[in-house]
């Protein structure tokens, strides 16, 4: 018995080897061109964002790059006696007049953020020599690689477009290939949203476009584009080049590219901005973006395309292949992406396009989100508008957290270190923000931010103090920083860069909070972006104490406990938070049996309006848990029936979540199936409508709560997972203390898995069946119908799981 055991383990831990690298079931595939936006893929390297159309005669890529924004460094100046309008607005809110302090919330607003800007588009007009139809056409985006693909014939000539953006040589590249020799005709174009641009020969195989961006590019669309400020401030500079590398025919420039008679052309695009920093001029104190582009050029045409497009794979795998996840295929994969939606939403069964949506969740992370690199936007780093919605930005009362949900639990940890630099530098605004506009210590966030670490309540005096005039960004954030820690166990990043951090977003909560009858609470407070109804019938946006910012306030007092005793400091500021922590006002439970969102049991002018914000402690926070705290879990529960499953596609994901810790398996499985039945474009971008890439991301963190959860110091195994995953294996997943973790399943139940612990840790396991572990002697005992089994680790030593 115990030889087959071993062959089993053996021959577990080879299959997962090979899963993944080779997948065919990991392509979106279409038999015709995209006609939009949202059925065009995407292709990026954290930097260098683009959109492909796969069209015949007439292609064009949309190129983005991920720091070109409106405006320049923040404002932190408060409006003219604002802290004093504070004590105004909560003395009317004591008094139950929430018009009057909605209207004196709008005092304390300033300027709006600034909105993520299209660089531009290339144009590739192609030329034949009949006007037959083309046949055998064929476009891909292989996740394996992250490389493009389009082909067809005219006549009897065969043609591909092959392209990819290189994270290694920062470059975006495009191959065109004729299977007859000198085939190949076209030219090579671009285009830019924006006036005062030129574009300019280079060279015969060389063209540069030139662009300055507005210096006021309003994240609301209220206000008119701006190039050039009264005081003679302009935006930022941009420029992108293109060279053909030919083996054949012949190229010119008029300016642009002009290819005649070739067999096979190699495009190379650099891109670049003068942002240098988000509290740096971009016009006066930018990089040099003509020195950049240029750079990048030069270096990568000197290396063939072969070991171009090598370069790219290697570096794009290393992160990819580390999580796969198999749950069964169909022969739904021999049929377009487009037409396996509509069949999809259509009840068909397709696992296959299940794991084909959480691959490609994890794929547009890695492309949108690279170390030394901005955040991911409202719509990662693709966007073809030059009014983007909400500005592409930085939304932090539910959006911008959500983009990272899946980057911890699914292996892609480095994918947050723009989300961290982000946070520092909005530390720095924050600061200002805090004592400018209310005169207290810390740094707070409210509900926009941007490129440039934007940080004040938002509106222009003008915007809705439900959504213009929250203010707990900061210990949101802080969420992520702890979180971080939780699962890396990098006691010097907590050190050195989470626990200031978080003690000074403390700093501006506790300021922020007042005592009322014994506790502490918010005041204003609001629960993004929602109206309620009191007692009286009046409608209200802002009141005291809603449930939301207790959630937040209460999650980071928390973790800062917990952090200070890790590090060992701080002990009597560890006795004022938990103090502070345990005076909070308590949630409450309604006469419905639902978690009051407000601070009494009223009623919502929307009872199924898509944020669910006062189930923050449920999730992504851990004050609130099935197994710890049932009441209040059913509380949630009797929420969700209420507020429904519709929503947008940001909504329905965070649903996902939601019934995952709640470990409704099926709920959450119906969730995530209504996601790609209805909140999913063609090319899988998930829409709110519009698209907004936050969907694609809390989708697949759902999916992630599914078969892990490690929020409560333990990791439970397959939590919540549903009856249509009931056989399956998956790789790679990481949970908090430092593992990653492999593991088989069939009938619902672990059968044979693999845990590698990186760093010296004690791994306490919750299944729903006995198992074993090779590798540890190990403890195992039932409690509340689940099976716990402890055992201390080594780092960097694996573990073994049986029957």
């Amino acid at each position: 018995m115990k030889t087959i055991k071993l062959i089993v383990f053996l021959s577990f831990c080879l299959s997962l080897q090979v899963i993944g690298q080779n997948d065919n079931n990991l392509k979106l595939w279409y038999n015709t061109p995209a006609t939009r936006f949202e059925e065009a893929l995407p292709l990026g390297n954290g930097r260098i964002g683009l959109m492909v159309y796969g069209n015949v005669e007439r292609e064009t890529f949309n190129l983005n790059e991920e720091s070109l924004w409106g405006g320049g460094p923040t404002d932190t100046s408060a409006p003219k006696d604002t802290p004093s309008q504070l004590q105004k607005v909560r003395d009317e809110l004591f008094k139950e007049n929430w018009s009057e302090a909605s209207k004196l919330l709008r005092y304390i607003q300033g300027k709006n953020s600034q909105s993520f800007l299209p660089m531009g588009d290339i144009i590739i007009e192609q030329k034949y020599s009949s006007v037959a139809e083309p046949k055998n056409y064929y476009r891909e985006l292989d996740l394996n690689t992250a490389v493009s693909l389009t082909r067809f014939s005219v006549d009897t000539i065969d043609y591909t477009r092959e392209a990819f953006v290189s994270a290694p040589d920062q470059v975006a590249v495009i191959k065109l290939t004729a299977s007859k020799k000198g085939g190949l005709n076209f030219s090579v174009g671009a285009n830019t949203a924006f006036e005062y641009a030129s574009i300019q020969s280079i060279s015969n195989d060389e063209f540069v476009l030139n662009g300055q961006a507005p210096i006021y590019v309003d994240s609301e669309r209220r206000f008119p584009l701006l190039y050039s400020s009264p005081d003679g401030k302009k935006g930022m500079r941009y420029q992108y080049r293109i060279k053909a590398i030919l083996k054949d025919g012949t190229v010119s420039t008029d300016p642009s590219l002009q290819i005649k008679g070739a067999t096979e052309v190699v495009l190379i695009i650099s891109a670049a901005t003068s942002f240098n920093g988000y509290n740096k001029r971009p016009d006066t104190e930018g990089k040099d973006e003509n020195i950049l582009t240029t750079n990048y050029l030069d270096v990568a045409k000197d290396i063939s395309y072969d070991q171009l497009k090598d370069r790219h794979i290697t570096d794009y795998q290393k992160y990819f292949n580390r999580v796969t996840f198999d749950i069964g295929s169909t022969d739904a994969i021999n049929k377009p992406t487009d037409e396996r939606l509509k069949e999809y939403a259509t009840g068909k069964e397709d696992p296959a396009l299940e794991s084909l949506y959480f691959q490609f969740g994890r794929y547009l992370l890695i492309s949108s989100s690279r170390p030394g690199g901005i955040p991911a936007n409202l719509q990662g780093i693709w966007n073809k508008n030059q009014r983007p919605s909400w500005g592409s930005n930085f939304t932090t009362n539910i959006n911008l957290e959500m983009n990272y949900w899946p980057a911890e639990m699914l292996n892609m940890s480095e994918m947050t270190e723009p989300l961290i630099q982000f946070i520092r530098n909005v530390s720095v605004t924050g600061t200002q923000i805090a004592r400018n506009y209310y005169n207290m210590k810390g740094w707070a966030v409210h509900h926009n931010s941007d490129i440039w670490a934007h940080a004040n309540p938002v509106g222009v005096q003008q915007g809705d103090p439900k959504w213009a005039n929250w203010s707990l960004g900061s210990p949101w954030l802080s969420q992520h920083l702890y979180e971080h820690y939780r699962f890396t166990n990098d006691k010097q990043f907590l050190s050195e860069t989470a626990y200031p951090l978080m003690k000074s977003a403390a700093d501006f909560c506790l300021d922020w909070m007042i005592e009322k009858d014994g506790h502490l609470i918010t005041a204003p407070s609001t629960s993004p972006e929602n109206v309620f109804i009191d007692e009286n019938g009046k409608e209200g946006v802002v009141t005291i104490a809603s449930a939301m910012d207790l959630e937040i306030i209460w999650d980071l007092l928390n973790n800062l406990i917990e952090a200070s005793e890790t590090l060992n400091t701080d002990k009597d500021l560890r006795l004022k938070w938990t103090e502070a922590r345990d005076k909070i006002y308590p949630l409450q439970i309604g006469k419905d049996g639902n978690l009051i969102e407000w601070y009494k049991d009223w009623k919502d002018q929307d009872p199924q309006h898509r944020h669910v914000s006062h189930l923050f402690g449920l999730h992504p926070g851990r004050q609130i848990s099935p197994i710890l705290t049932p009441e209040l879990a059913d509380a949630c529960q009797k929420t969700l029936e209420v507020r429904g499953d519709g929503g947008t596609g940001w909504s329905k994901a965070w649903k996902v979540n939601f019934h995952a810790r709640l470990l409704n398996k099926d709920k959450a499985y119906k969730l995530y199936r209504e996601l790609l039945s209805t909140s999913t474009l063609p090319n899988l971008f998930d829409t709110h409508p519009p698209f907004q890439i936050d969907g694609n991301f809390g989708g697949i963190s759902g999916v992630g709560e599914m078969l892990i959860q490690s929020h409560l110091n333990e990791i439970h195994l397959l939590p919540a997972l549903p009856i249509n995953w009931s056989k399956g294996k998956a790789t790679g997943l990481c949970a908090r203390g430092a593992f990653v973790i492999d593991m088989e399943w069939d009938n619902g139940k672990v059968i044979s898995g693999k845990i590698l612990s990186k760093t010296d840790n004690t791994c306490i396991l919750r299944t729903g069946t006995p198992i074993k572990i090779k590798g540890a002697s190990s403890k195992s005992s039932k409690k509340d119908g689940y099976y716990i089994t402890t055992f201390k680790t080594k780092a960097n030593k694996e573990y073994f799981i049986g029957l």
